[in-house]
C-alpha cells in the first residue's frame, strides 16, 4: 500500500495520454465483385474510381499502376477536394458488372461521386492526363 500512495502525486501531475486518429485517405478494392462495388461507390465522402480491366489487356496493364499511384498519393486532389478510392473490376470474372455498366472497351474508368457515375474515360492515358481528369471531378 505504501508504494501506491507514493505514486498518487505522480498520477495527478502526469497528463493523460491522448490518441489522435484520422480517417484513411484512400481505400483500394481490388478485383471487386458486385457487392464490394456497390458498397464502395455508395461512400458519399469520397470520389470512387472504378477501373474495368482484363488480365490480357496491355493498355490496362499500363493504366492500373498509374491509378494506384495517384490514389495512394495524399497530395493528389480531385477538383472537389474529395479524397479518392480505387475499385478494380476484372471484366472476365465479373461479366454481369461489365454488361450492367455497358463496358465496350478496356480499360474503362468510371468516376462515382455522391454514389452516382459522373464521368468516365476509355483507353490508357498518361499520368498527366489522368491528373487532369481528376481535376474535373
Amino acid at each position: 500500500m505504501q508504494s501506491l500512495r507514493a505514486l498518487r502525486p505522480l498520477l495527478r501531475t502526469t497528463p493523460a495520454r491522448t490518441f489522435h486518429s484520422t480517417c484513411r485517405r484512400q481505400d483500394h478494392f481490388l478485383n471487386a465483385n458486385a457487392e464490394t462495388l456497390l458498397k464502395a461507390v455508395s461512400n458519399k465522402d469520397k470520389v470512387v474510381l472504378v477501373d474495368f480491366y482484363a488480365e490480357w489487356c496491355n493498355p490496362c496493364k499500363m493504366l492500373s499502376p498509374i491509378l494506384e499511384k495517384l490514389t495512394e498519393d495524399s497530395s493528389v486532389k480531385t477538383g472537389s477536394g474529395k479524397p479518392l478510392d480505387l475499385v478494380t473490376v476484372d471484366t472476365d470474372s465479373e461479366v454481369e458488372l461489365a454488361q450492367q455498366f455497358q463496358i465496350r472497351s478496356l480499360p474503362t474508368v468510371i468516376a462515382f461521386k455522391d454514389g452516382k457515375p459522373v464521368s468516365q474515360f476509355m483507353g490508357a492515358m498518361p499520368e498527366p492526363s489522368v491528373r487532369n481528369f481528376l481535376q474535373t471531378l
